[in-house]
């Protein structure tokens, strides 16, 4: 009973890391996103408020300070192009030119589209190898060691951004997680298509959470008629007499 229920347990928390792992790009632009959107719309509201002389509310306006907001939503967006690019490698929304490859042989093709999902996952590993260094060297050592209570009387600080004043190894972690992430789907991508021989394809008239209403035939036909020119609808229906026998007979 017991090894039963350590096999649920450790299925269970396996299909929950693989469900965090596959929507790990979308919770963090969609949380970015929208926090950055309600940053901008605070802040553009508190300016012109501000400038009403009501009493009492301007005095509490003027003493509240959105300096940081800009800066923030900044970085919220590099954030959000890092990972973006990720989901765009997992879900094929990257623009690629594949006329030369499409025209190529099955065998011919397959090589050359695994040698280009293994080179982005080479030149992203690249980057994100190199921004994990420039991370650690720009202050993220000294932050570690500090928290680990170990001396850091000889180690670089780091600087800090204008007005959050947070450092800005931090800002720039997006580039070695970014990297990492893309690399990561990169190897994905290229492991799933030699197992299946198909890459990701994104529909971009697929709206998610909308499903999808299969057209009856007979609204497909009526469809089709009704975007005719008129004269095209008359031949139409002059070759469809001629074929049910009725093309002969005069009135």
């Amino acid at each position: 009973m017991g090894r039963l229920v350590q096999r649920v347990f450790f299925r269970q928390s396996g299909d929950l890391r693989v469900k965090i792992l596959d929507h790990l790009e979308e919770w963090l632009i969609t949380f970015l996103m929208g926090a950055a959107t309600t940053i901008i719309f605070l802040s553009v509201a508190h300016r012109y408020a501000a400038g009403y002389q009501i009493p009492i509310v301007q005095d509490w306006l003027l003493s509240l300070n959105f300096g940081w907001a800009q800066e923030l939503c900044i970085i919220m967006f590099v954030w959000m192009a890092k990972f973006g690019a990720a989901y765009g490698v997992r879900t094929g929304i990257h623009v690629g030119v594949d006329v030369l490859i499409n025209s190529l042989s099955e065998g011919s093709r397959s090589k050359f589209i695994v040698f280009g999902m293994l080179s982005g996952a080479l030149f992203t590993g690249v980057v994100g190898s190199l921004g994990a260094a420039f991370v650690w060297d720009n202050g993220a050592h000294y932050a570690i060691f500090q928290f680990l209570g170990m001396d850091t009387a000889d180690m670089f600080s780091g600087p800090t951004t204008p007005d959050l004043e947070w450092p800005t190894w931090v800002v720039y972690s997006a580039i070695p997680l970014g990297s990492s992430l893309m690399c990561f789907r990169f190897l994905q991508v290229a492991v799933s298509f030699l197992k299946t021989g198909e890459l990701p394809h994104h529909d971009h008239g697929h709206v998610d959470g909308l499903e999808e209403e299969e057209i009856p035939e007979e609204v497909q036909t009526l469809a089709v008629e009704g975007k005719l020119h008129p004269h095209e609808r008359t031949h139409e229906k002059r070759h469809s007499d001629d074929r049910s026998g009725n093309g002969d007979q005069k009135p």
